[in-house]
């Protein structure tokens, strides 16, 4: 399969995904809106969430890939499955002893890490203690279902592991179906969601087991020994596990300064599943993909090769996330009020989300790229460096959140959050071609500069039409047509944006086609001729 193809394997799974947790989040807006429950929940739900970034697919997708792979090259199907049985009996001990010192510090963890701004509010404050002890345990179901994930991208076998969060947006979607037929108040709401939450982790974990089987490996339970392979690996995660998790780290400190204002959570957390749908579609599959693909040719000894796959995933995350950057800024308010502005959702509520999904869209390019670029450390099994960088905009963003959020409110920790990511990419950007990881291509640049026209005409066609549309989009306007607005405008700029693309030369037939027909394993075209 080519390489884009993979991208578009599980880009196509995560994009069913998405679309199911858009669904979510807009039944969440009609039945909780931005009041304290929709706090509550998203306040508890935010530290389990972490933890999984941190130690699951961080961690795992930086350390355990390049591992396994060499396990399978070196001692072939027999090796790498002894390899994952002895990091299975580590893990499941360590993540038992974590789960039960967390639900036991749980008082502690709300008052001063997850939302401190809720301590002075008992009733608040105790109901988010509750739910996020019963959702903690997510953590320990998804830390193992992202190792079965690793394996699995090992094996190639892609969807499986991509399809999986589905049936957390699947288990929500019914939970809250049942809450608004019952007519459920807010609290007893955000109850069946959390443990919604409990039984997705379960489900997705005997999903990607399923898909193990499938794939000819299974997994015994053996005593936890650290072996030197274990130790490796964990040597290697800790810092991933980190860098891996900056998204969430910063998000979490966002979270824990904006509990001092009502609403803001959730306004932060309905701005973000948008701009995670571009996020997980292009940003997730080409770092599920470009890591395995790039520890095979670096393995082998492919340098050309890998330096080529490194640009050809660079290309296609910015022929994709400049586009929709600059759609999310022109259309924030506009997609908004089409996805939310029902029931608890207000007008008002869709100014400030709008405000904070327009930044978010400015960040979105960097926050795709730096899972272009991650890749190109850990398939060298350095996870170290990418790690300092994380520090330095983990302090950026929360000197950045504390400075702004005063003035601006939720608004402000969004700018944060961009300018780290901005900051993250343009560090591992700078250092993968100091040290030779990265070939610069001036074809690459150009075709760059001209997607950036090419997406600046899209703006300002989308600006005018807009204002055509202003009346079809605005609050009172039926769904049906607001959805039809909306759709026809998208459908428009996507028409301008690759028409004009192709007519300067930022994207051309034979570029795609090459990428199309490029086979794994296959020796690339030269730089110049892609």
């Amino acid at each position: 399969m080519s390489l884009v193809g993979k991208f578009m394997t599980v880009g196509g799974a995560t994009l069913g995904s998405r679309i199911f947790g858009f669904a979510r989040e807009t039944l969440m807006a009609a039945a909780l809106g931005t009041g304290p429950m929709a706090d509550v929940f998203y306040a508890a739900f935010r530290f389990p969430n972490l933890f999984r970034r941190l130690f699951a697919e961080g961690a795992f997708n930086a350390a355990f890939v390049p591992l396994f792979s060499k396990e399978i090259e070196a001692n072939g199907t027999d090796g790498a499955k002894r390899f994952s049985e002895e990091v299975f009996g580590v893990l499941f001990s360590v993540l038992l002893i974590l789960t039960i010192v967390m639900e036991l510090s749980m008082p502690l963890l709300v008052r001063f890490i997850i939302a401190p701004g809720f301590a002075d509010d008992p009733q608040k404050f105790g109901i988010t203690v509750s739910m996020a002890a019963v959702m903690f345990p997510y953590l320990m179901c998804m830390s193992l279902t992202a190792m079965m994930s690793g394996m699995l991208n090992s094996l190639h076998h892609f969807f499986a592991a991509a399809v999986a969060p589905i049936f957390l947006n699947v288990v929500m979607i019914g939970a809250l179906f049942y809450a608004l037929y019952t007519g459920a108040d807010p609290l007893a709401t955000a109850w069946y969601l959390s443990w919604g939450v409990l039984a997705a982790g379960i489900l997705q974990l005997a999903v990607v087991y399923l898909g193990v089987l499938h794939a000819g490996m299974s997994i015994g339970l053996r005593f936890p020994r650290f072996t030197p392979n274990v130790k490796r690996l964990l040597i290697l995660a800790v810092p991933a596990a980190i860098t891996g998790g900056i998204t969430q780290i910063n998000q979490l400190i966002g979270q824990a300064i904006a509990s001092a204002q009502d609403g803001a959570i959730s306004a932060l957390q309905y701005a973000d599943r948008i701009y995670q749908l571009p996020l997980g579609v292009v940003g997730i599959a080409v770092g599920v993909v470009l890591l395995p693909e790039l520890s095979r040719a670096l393995k082998g000894g492919n340098l050309r090769e890998a330096g080529n796959l490194q640009n050809r995933s660079i290309e296609f995350v910015l022929f994709l996330t400049i586009p929709a950057a600059f759609a999310l800024w022109i259309l924030s308010d506009e997609i908004i009020r089409v996805l939310y502005e029902r029931g608890a959702f207000h007008a008002q509520n869709t100014e400030i989300v709008g405000s904070i999904l327009a930044i978010y869209g400015i960040g979105l390019p960097a926050f795709v790229l730096i899972k272009a670029l991650q890749p190109g450390f850990y398939a060298r099994e350095d996870t170290k460096t990418p790690m300092r960088f994380s520090v330095v905009a983990v302090a950026v963003n929360c000197a950045a959140a504390l400075t702004l959020f005063p003035r601006l409110g939720a608004p402000g920790i969004a700018i944060a959050e961009a300018t780290a990511g901005w900051l993250s990419t343009i560090l591992l950007f700078v250092t993968l071609l100091r040290r030779g990881h990265l070939v610069w291509e001036w074809a690459l640049m150009r075709r760059t500069a001209l997607l950036i026209v090419s997406a600046a005409v899209m703006g300002g066609a989308l600006y005018y039409l807009r204002g055509v549309f202003a009346a079809s989009l605005a609050s009172g306007s039926p769904l049906l047509t607001k959805i039809g607005a909306l759709s026809l405008l998208i459908a428009v700029s996507m028409t301008v944006y690759f028409a004009v693309a192709f007519l300067i030369g930022g994207a051309d037939l034979g570029m795609i086609r090459r990428n199309l027909k490029r086979k794994a394993g296959a020796k690339p075209a030269p730089p110049a001729d892609i």
